[in-house]
Formats: C-alpha cells, sequence, structure tokens
C-alpha cells in the first residue's frame, strides 16, 4: 500500500506488511509522503500523523517501533510530544529540526530524543539512522530477555566502577543501589566510558561507540546526551559528578 498523508486517518498504517513499524509525524505533507515511500521501498511499515495531538494517543496506545517527528507543527509540537511520551514510553524518537536551530537541537536530546536530523535531509541519512537506533534497541532487548539458563555465549559481566553497577546483558544500571533508567544511546556512551575509568575519551571516540554504524554525528549530539546522563544520575544523587569533562578532549568516568 502507498503512502497516502491525505487519507481521512491520518494515523492508519501505511503498509501491511509484519515489518518495523515507523510514524512519521509532521505536518508538511510533501515530507510524509516522499519519506514514507522512501521508508517502505526499504521494507518498513509506516503511519503518518500530521501534528503531535494527533499522533500522542496512537503512540501511546498502539507503539510503532521509532518515531521521526517534526519540531514545529501546529496544536502540539515536537517537544511537548515528547515530553507526554517520556512520561511513559521509551519510544525512540528522531527529530527532524531547521538547519538554523541549534538550541532546538540540544534541547530534543535533552529531553531524550534519540537523535536528530537537520532540514533539508538526506533520506539516505534518515535511514541509516533509522536502522542504527534500531539496531541497538533490539540488541538490548535480546539480552535483556535472554533465558538465564540460555548454554549459546557466556553472559557479559557486570561492570563495577565505584557506586556504578552496569549489567550489559540486561541494560540494567544502577548507582549506589539505586536504577537509573537509560536510552540505548546513553547507554552505550556510559560503558564506554566506565570501561576505562579515569581514560580521557574524545567525543569522537564516544560517537564511535554509540554510534556503530558509520553514521556522522557533530560534538552537540555527544554533549547533550552526556548532560541527559548527568541529569538522570542527579535524580538518584544530587552530588554525582562521575563523568568529568576536559574541555577541548572530551570526557572521563572517574568514581572512588
Amino acid at each position: 500500500m502507498t503512502a497516502n498523508p491525505d487519507s481521512n486517518d491520518p494515523g492508519a498504517a501505511v503498509s501491511e506488511s509484519p515489518r518495523q513499524v515507523i510514524a512519521l509525524v509532521d505536518d508538511d505533507r510533501n515530507i510524509l509522503t516522499t519519506v514514507s515511500i522512501a521508508l517502505q521501498s526499504e521494507g518498513f511499515a509506516t503511519r503518518v500523523y500530521y501534528d503531535g495531538a494527533a499522533a500522542l494517543p496512537a503512540l501511546l496506545d498502539n507503539p510503532p517501533d521509532l518515531v521521526v517527528c517534526d519540531i514545529k507543527m501546529p496544536r502540539m509540537d515536537g517537544f511537548d510530544l515528547l515530553s507526554k511520551l517520556r512520561e511513559s514510553s521509551d519510544l525512540p524518537v528522531i527529530f527532524l529540526t531547521s538547519k538554523d536551530d541549534e538550541a532546538d537541537e540540544a534541547t530534543g536530546l535533552a529531553m531524550g530524543a534519540d537523535d536528530y536530523i537537520a532540514k533539508p535531509f538526506s533520506q539516505r541519512l534518515l535511514i541509516a539512522r533509522i536502522r542504527a537506533i534500531l539496531r541497538r534497541g533490539e540488541l538490548a532487548r535480546r539480552a535483556a530477555t535472554r533465558p538465564p539458563d540460555a548454554a549459546d555465549e557466556p553472559l557479559p559481566d557486570l561492570i563495577r566502577r565505584g557506586r556504578l553497577v552496569m549489567d550489559p546483558a540486561r541494560h540494567q544500571v544502577e548507582w549506589t543501589g539505586l536504577a537509573v533508567s537509560l536510552t540505548v544511546t546513553e547507554f552505550l556512551i556510559l560503558e564506554a566510558l566506565a570501561l576505562r575509568p579515569g581514560v580521557v575519551r574524545s567525543r569522537s571516540s564516544l560517537m564511535d561507540a554509540a554510534y556503530q554504524d558509520d553514521v556522522f554525528v557533530d560534538d552537540r549530539t555527544i554533549d547533550s546526551h552526556i548532560k541527559r546522563l548527568r541529569r538522570k544520575f542527579r535524580l538518584v544523587d544530587p552530588h554525582f559528578a562521575a563523568i568529568e569533562t576536559l574541555y577541548g578532549a572530551g570526557y572521563s568516568f572517574a568514581d572512588p
């Protein structure tokens, strides 16, 4: 079934294939049409919504695998939509932003978006980013649901660094015994830091750890993820300071 953003039901699935489902939320119908067609040609199913107000109940009641969302929309913009989603869902979200709106990019990542792409954008880049996020999420889900007696391969060891405990097999993190919920991207960045405590990791090396599919991201992406990591840990420990910044060089993890 081809994309039809002019349908009376903007949330209707435009592909009946039992494939991964991508929800597109944008008030630009041309973008909805062209991106839907491109995604369907790559084997995805798509659902389209014209603004956040139309999308929110459908995304909560019948979650897709990932959401691609514009920021500036009528009735409910992308920020409000993401905020409502994050109250009860870790659904992966990629923001579409205007090229000159750097503040929007930083705000979106700080609120919990998994990635952003500036308009005008390459459809090939968008599809690569979608695949990268879905692949990381699938690996995390498989690890989390792996039977404890499975013998096909050994479970990764727990990572213990001071008050931090990370369980890569189950995608779980604790700080001073309290659980900290992280997105897949946040987990991979923290894991890269914790595996080499005291070593300053450059932004480019953290990008390689978190975005393992030759997908380009810039420094602001890593900086925004680090800020959100710190914010999440400070919810359980207001004095958290284990992720250190060496200005001009990168970040390190240190907890006695």
